[in-house]
C-alpha cells in the first residue's frame, strides 16, 4: 500500500469526523443542461454520494451561450466580456441558480457549493481558461458559500487547468477497490482520461467526445445524437478519419488538455449526416486510443463515465479501439450521469481545506497545487 494511499486510508477510517455536505454544480462543454449533485465527504477518501439531478437547458438559453463562444474564443483572459459574453454569464447564472434552488428544496441545507460554471474557452497555452457564471450571485441566492474558479491558480502557475476530476476518480477507485490499473474515461464534450497505478495518478484529455456530433446534430435540428443512431446508420469515411487523426496533438506527451473547438471538422464536411457523424464518433474513440498508448502500461479496468455513455455506437467503437471490454460508471454502482458534479462537491471541500486539487502528473502544474475561489453568501 503506497503511503498516500495509507494515508487516505487512515482519514477514512476517522468515523465521519470532518466530513462536509457539499453540493457540486457542472455544465459540460456539451452544453446539455447543469448537472446537479450531492456528496458527503472530508476531501480525502471517504465519500458518501447523494442523490444528483440534471436541469436541461432550453433552446434560447443554449442559442445565449452559443452565440458568445467566438468571443470568448478571441478574449484577452478570463475575466473579459463583451455584450454577448455578459448576457450568456447572465443566462447561466440564472439557470444554475434554479437548479440548485430546486435541489436544495429536496435535499436541505449543505455546508458548500462547488460551482464549475459553464466553459466557453480553454487556451492554457496563452494562460487562458473562461467560465461563465457569477459566484456571487449565486452565493446570495443559495445563502450558501460557493467554491468557484477552480481552474485559473493552475493555468496561472503554467499547467493545462484540466482535467480536474482524477482525484475524485482516485477516490472512487480505492474506495471500491477496482483492480488497478484503473483507467476512468469520461465522455463529455471533450474526453479526457485518468489512469490510476499505485502512486502514479495521470490525467489529460485524449481528443472530442460529443461536442463534434452535438455541433453536427444542430445543423439537423437535434441537440445530440441520440442512442448513437445516427451514427450507426452511417459508415465510417476511412479518408476523412485518418485526416481527422493527423493532428499534432496526439503524439504530444501528457499533461495536455484541449479546447471543444481545437479540432476543425472540415474533413467530413462534404459527407451526409450519418456518414458524418459515424466519422466524428470513431474519430472519439480512435484519438481515446491514441492515448492509451502514451500511458506506462495498458489499463485492466476501463470505467466510462460522462454523457457519451448513452451512446451505444460510441461504446461500441471505444470498445473497438481498445481491444478490451468496458463498464460504465454505473455499472460499477457509480454514477455515469453525476459524475462530474459529484466531483466539483468534492473538489470544494478539498479547496476549502486547502487540499491540493491539481498536480504535476495531470494538468502539468509545477507541483501539487490548491485551487477553487470561496465566496461567502454576504458577499453577494
Amino acid at each position: 500500500m503506497n503511503s498516500e494511499r495509507a494515508m487516505a486510508d487512515a482519514v477514512a477510517s476517522n468515523a465521519a469526523e470532518g466530513n462536509m455536505r457539499a453540493v457540486g454544480v457542472i455544465s459540460g462543454t456539451s452544453m446539455d443542461g447543469v448537472d446537479v449533485a450531492l456528496v458527503e465527504t472530508d476531501g480525502e477518501a471517504r465519500v458518501v454520494r447523494g442523490p444528483s439531478a440534471m436541469r436541461p437547458y432550453t433552446a434560447p438559453e443554449r442559442s445565449a451561450i452559443r452565440a458568445a463562444m467566438a468571443d470568448a474564443a478571441a478574449a484577452p483572459d478570463g475575466a473579459h466580456r463583451t455584450p454577448l459574453l455578459a448576457e450568456a454569464e447572465r443566462v447561466v447564472t440564472e439557470a444554475h441558480g434554479a437548479a440548485v434552488a430546486d435541489f436544495l428544496a429536496e435535499v436541505g441545507t449543505v455546508d458548500l457549493v462547488g460551482w464549475h460554471g459553464q466553459t466557453v474557452a480553454h487556451a492554457p497555452e496563452r494562460g487562458m481558461t473562461m467560465q461563465l457564471g457569477r459566484a456571487g450571485e449565486l452565493a446570495r441566492r443559495l445563502d450558501v458559500s460557493v467554491v468557484s474558479d477552480f481552474r485559473s491558480a493552475d493555468v496561472a502557475a503554467g499547467g493545462q487547468g484540466a482535467p480536474l476530476v482524477p482525484a475524485y476518480h482516485r477516490a472512487l477507485a480505492w474506495q471500491a477497490g477496482l483492480e488497478e490499473p484503473v483507467m476512468f474515461v469520461n465522455l463529455g464534450g471533450v474526453a479526457n482520461l485518468t489512469f490510476i497505478d499505485g502512486e502514479a495518478l495521470i490525467a489529460f484529455d485524449t481528443g472530442p467526445a460529443s461536442a463534434l456530433i452535438d455541433d453536427a446534430m444542430s445543423e439537423a435540428g437535434e441537440p445530440y445524437d441520440a442512442g448513437g443512431a445516427t451514427a450507426a446508420r452511417g459508415m465510417v469515411d476511412k479518408a476523412a478519419l485518418g485526416a481527422l487523426m493527423d493532428h499534432p496533438y496526439f503524439a504530444a506527451p501528457f499533461p495536455k488538455s484541449l479546447d471543444r473547438d481545437a479540432f476543425d471538422p472540415f474533413p467530413v464536411a462534404r459527407l451526409a449526416l450519418p456518414e458524418r457523424v459515424a466519422t466524428l464518433t470513431r474519430f472519439t474513440a480512435e484519438a481515446l486510443a491514441a492515448g492509451v498508448r502514451l500511458l506506462p502500461r495498458p489499463p485492466t479496468t476501463v470505467v466510462l463515465c460522462g454523457g457519451g455513455t448513452h451512446n451505444r455506437t460510441m461504446v461500441r467503437f471505444i470498445e473497438e479501439a481498445l481491444g478490451v471490454k468496458v463498464a460504465s460508471a454505473t455499472d460499477l454502482g457509480f454514477s455515469s450521469d453525476a459524475m462530474e458534479a459529484e466531483a466539483f462537491a468534492y473538489l470544494a471541500v478539498r479547496s476549502r481545506r486547502g487540499l491540493p486539487i491539481t498536480f504535476p502528473t495531470t494538468t502539468g502544474a509545477p507541483r501539487p497545487l490548491a485551487g477553487g475561489r470561496l465566496t461567502l453568501p454576504s458577499a453577494g
